[in-house]
């Protein structure tokens, strides 16, 4: 099978990403700097025009109706106001989480991150997908999920130095040119923030919900419920929110200290009137377990932390449920 690499992407996002036809139509200027500031207002004028007949004819169609992935049953989306919440460790162990408690489930993991791709590390993978018969890249898989990642493309000091017209045609590329063969769920792992990824998703493929991860800090939760009501803006239903470093626990003395706050995200959930999925501890064997590629859930699944992703998890596939019915 031959191989899928960044330069094939990029070469192909290039080709095809944004070729936008202009047309311009005018008088006969004679040349000079008065009749260049004019032509200049005048070739604003007439853009200015034109994009508003555009997005008045784009209102009057409306959104595109979202597409299924082929072979998904339920798309989750994990996602932040900010980053450095950990968003992408909890979107590993959520997913390993689901497993963990049905086996017979099917779970994939696409890292929606562009820029800063987490998924390889995590889950540690690595090398170039390669491709089907019909053309599709074929995720890498470790712990029994298949997983999809900007960062199986490049290097892993490489930057991606893409506009986002790029970024959102290279998302859009991993999530339908790809074999996810059949999958009872599929968790996303999102950009922080409230941009262009994040709206090109939720309008373009039916996401089940939405998991909001924070820490409980005051300055997290701002960004948390701007992510929050991002989602109900485009009808995404908000599962819930997770708390993420509630409290740190010294391992010699058993000393509880709430280094972020304490009961933040619980708070605002309340206010929100959404649920709250759970507590996530600040613990060192969370943070050693994920820079080794070797998630919490699955290298130490009888220890309190993991237990704390499998409650989340369990948390989430019930809300799940309650909004299907």
């Amino acid at each position: 099978m031959a191989q899928f690499s960044y330069s094939r992407m990029s070469h192909l996002l290039r080709l095809y990403g944004h070729k936008v036809p202009v047309s311009r139509t005018g008088t006969e200027i004679q040349p000079g700097p008065a009749c260049c500031v004019q032509l200049a207002r005048c070739q604003r004028s007439v853009d200015s025009k034109a994009l508003q007949e555009r997005q008045r004819q784009q209102m009057a169609r409306g959104l595109p109706r979202p597409k299924p992935i082929a072979g998904v049953k339920q798309v989750i989306v994990v996602a932040s106001g900010k980053g450095g919440v950990g968003k992408s460790t909890t979107a590993v162990n959520l997913a390993l989480g689901i497993l963990a408690n049905d086996p017979l489930k099917s779970v994939g993991l696409l890292d929606a991150d562009v820029y800063g791709p987490s998924i390889p590390k995590l889950m540690n993978l690595k090398g170039n997908p390669e491709l089907s018969d019909n053309n599709l890249m074929i995720p890498l898989v470790n712990y029994g999920v298949p997983c999809m990642s900007m960062g199986f493309l490049v290097d892993d000091v490489a930057p991606i130095v893409w506009r986002g017209l790029m970024v959102m045609s290279a998302v859009e590329r991993l999530l339908r040119q790809v074999d996810w063969g059949s999958l009872d769920y599929l968790v996303v792992d999102m950009p922080p923030g409230t941009g262009d990824v994040q709206l090109s998703i939720t309008q373009n493929v039916p996401v089940a919900g939405a998991v909001i991860v924070s820490t409980p800090q005051d300055i997290a939760l701002l960004d948390a419920r701007r992510g929050a009501e991002m989602f109900k803006k485009v009808n995404v239903p908000v599962l819930g929110l997770v708390q993420n470093m509630s409290v740190f626990q010294c391992p010699r003395c058993d000393h509880r200290t709430h280094i972020f706050g304490s009961d933040g995200a619980r708070q605002l959930a309340a206010a929100m009137t959404v649920e709250f999925l759970g507590d996530v501890p600040l613990h060192l064997s969370i943070r050693e377990t994920s820079d080794r590629g070797q998630p919490v859930v699955v290298s130490s699944p009888d220890s309190p932390e993991a237990e704390a992703y499998r409650k989340v998890a369990s948390a989430v596939v019930r809300r799940l449920e309650e909004v299907n019915t």
